[in-house]
């Protein structure tokens, strides 16, 4: 049997996707968390998961952008982490700050949008997690793609439910919405970069600029060759 090699980038991935869940655990039993230490952690949690969401969507842009491949291999477990930490983060909202009191919870969604936001977020996320394997890739088919797309409407709603969680005022800028206004413009411009005109147009910038390095150590006859061949695949895009 071969040995199944992995690579440094799927390496770090898995750490990454590990070490907050360590972290966030060693804090909360050493008690080095806030004075609000619940708080702490769903804010924690939720922060990972958006975090985890974006470097997923992220994932087809870059690979087409910078040609790197293997971030498409990658893209599957950068959204199973982002939803496990939002699975913690809805877990820690039911159960350790409202011990499954669906009443209390009933009560406050009413009255707190980023909680209608976050639920349906979650919601839309949990199909998407269960047809995750290979297996339902097989049987739905090109159906799976359809689905998976709704990650496009989750990380913004994702990044919603944050702004609206921290106290602040978006209107005049006051308050803990930095980090929220951050994060959603990250997602942004993840989404803009999808658009084919946007993404066709940094396609070849890099192409040219690949090319470029290259006729530097080219004879000046294959340099004009490549040049012309260059124009004729932009042109196609």
């Amino acid at each position: 049997m071969k040995k199944r090699r992995y690579t440094p980038l799927q390496i770090l991935v898995h750490i990454g996707g590990w070490a907050p869940l360590a972290v966030i655990s060693y804090n909360f039993f050493m008690r080095h968390l806030t004075a609000n230490p619940i708080q702490a952690i769903e804010q924690q949690t939720g922060i990972q998961a958006l975090t985890f969401l974006l470097l997923s969507l992220a994932c087809t842009p870059l690979s087409s952008i910078f040609g790197w491949r293997e971030l498409i291999q990658r893209r599957r477990a950068l959204g199973n982490y982002g939803f496990m930490y939002a699975a913690l983060h809805v877990t820690t909202f039911f159960w350790l700050d409202y011990d499954f009191d669906l009443w209390a919870i009933w009560r406050d969604v009413g009255t707190k949008w980023y909680i209608i936001i976050g639920l349906t977020a979650f919601l839309m996320l949990l199909p998407l997690a269960v047809t995750s394997f290979n297996y339902w890739m097989k049987r739905l088919g090109k159906d799976w793609k359809r689905l998976h797309k709704m990650v496009y409407f989750i990380s913004p709603l994702v990044a919603i439910h944050f702004l609206l969680s921290v106290k602040g005022d978006i209107f005049t800028f006051r308050g803990n919405i930095g980090e929220p206004l951050l994060y959603g413009s990250i997602a942004l411009i993840l989404l803009i970069l999808r658009i084919s005109p946007i993404k066709k147009f940094f396609i070849g910038l890099r192409t040219r600029a690949v090319n470029f390095f290259r006729r530097l150590k080219m004879p000046a006859g294959q340099a004009r060759d490549m040049e012309t061949s260059v124009k004729e695949t932009v042109g196609n895009q």
